[in-house]
């Protein structure tokens, strides 16, 4: 088996970003998450919330993995492992997919981003990149290449993110359009942008040297673009629905019941790591869905607790994600349901120390930024 370099090597101490200095001068408050030193907040969640939905806000997320597969057969290859078609993505495109094992669970969410024709690069999520990197190399060998350790992603998320880029790394900002991926040419160096992320936000997101990356961190601070933690990302991608790998969708959830099903490609004949189920899965009728919950009184709704009918009693679900909503205003959360019961405007209650607190289901998402007209 190919080993990516830096990644599965007994259990090392936290790995630190390549930014990390700068970081603690910006004076972030670090926790561990998936085998890094993460920033987590700065000048606190909430705030850090409210630049982003505002203005603008950076993350550095480079502990996700990134892996670039090069070679005329590389976009055959992703086929092979993920479920969305990406031989349909136009050159300079990005489309979000999933690996499935053979039963149609879910082993990971991913982007995978064609930067030309034979040039692609995917970015996993941290907990699973060691596996992620493994089932990647077993479909296109040495022609896959990790190099998460070599590279920084910053995230500049907000409405006026593409405006403060803009200023930093000159007018190309402006012909990018959703979902399109690109390099511009900047301080001798390049940065691959593209215009995705996780926050509900319009933005884009970076991928460079560390040196080149450094300087782009700098020139945004200087810009006015406030730096943000992971505490405030999670709170962000809450409000937006947008599913984690690890609570709302795993290896026993499949696409369909977390409402991912427009992430999966069956009108081809191209096989893929768990077709043959995926397509039972989506023939027949769903036993649970994932629904979203909005407390109907003051309360802070966490992953793990228990939702029951409104008066209390037994377990009907439990809590996959769950925060209160800097934004929306009020304790929202996600869990698995009986589709009978996820239709807007059901009562429930979540139990919160043993009180049962009301709830209601809700349409998706949460949160639904204007500007776009989405």
């Amino acid at each position: 088996m190919t080993v990516a370099p830096g990644i599965g090597h007994g259990t090392p101490a936290l790995r630190r970003l390549a930014l990390h200095e700068r970081h603690v001068r910006l004076g972030a408050r670090f926790a561990a998450f998936a085998g890094w030193e993460m920033p987590i907040q700065y000048e606190g969640i909430i705030a850090e919330h409210e630049a982003v939905r505002m203005a603008a806000g950076v993350f550095d997320v480079s502990h996700l993995g990134r892996c670039w597969i090069e070679g005329p057969g590389a976009g055959e290859q992703l086929r092979s492992i993920t479920t969305y078609n990406v031989l349909r993505m136009k050159p300079g495109t990005a489309h979000y997919s999933l690996y499935c094992n053979e039963e149609g669970g879910i082993d990971d969410d991913v982007f995978v981003y064609r930067l030309a024709d034979g040039r692609w690069l995917v970015v996993h999520n941290a907990a699973n990149a060691e596996a992620d990197f493994a089932r990647v190399a077993g479909a296109a060998g040495s022609t896959a290449i990790e190099r998460t350790a070599e590279t920084v992603m910053l995230a500049v998320q907000g409405p006026k993110a593409l405006d403060a880029l803009g200023r930093v790394l000159g007018p190309d900002i402006a012909t990018f359009a959703e979902h399109q991926c690109g390099e511009i040419a900047w301080r001798g160096g390049a940065v691959l942008l593209a215009r995705t992320g996780y926050t509900g936000e319009d933005g884009a997101e970076c991928v460079a040297t560390p040196e080149v990356a450094g300087a782009l961190l700098d020139e945004l601070i200087a810009a006015g673009v406030a730096p943000v933690g992971l505490g405030a990302r999670d709170t962000l991608r809450l409000e937006a629905a947008l599913p984690l790998h690890g609570h709302d969708i795993d290896a026993t959830t499949n696409p369909f019941e977390a409402g991912l099903g427009w992430a999966v490609s069956l009108n081809d004949e191209a096989p893929f790591t768990g077709r043959e189920a995926l397509a039972r899965l989506k023939a027949e009728p769903l036993t649970r869905k994932l629904g979203h919950l909005a407390a109907t009184e003051r309360a802070v709704l966490r992953a793990g607790y228990p939702v029951t009918a409104p008066g209390g009693g037994e377990a009907l679900a439990i809590l996959t994600s769950g925060a209160f909503g800097p934004t929306v205003r009020k304790g929202i959360g996600m869990a698995y349901f009986p589709p009978d019961l996820c239709v807007p405007g059901t009562a429930l209650a979540v139990e919160i120390r043993g009180k049962p607190v009301p709830v209601e289901v809700v349409p998706r998402p949460f949160y639904k930024r204007s500007n776009l007209g989405a």
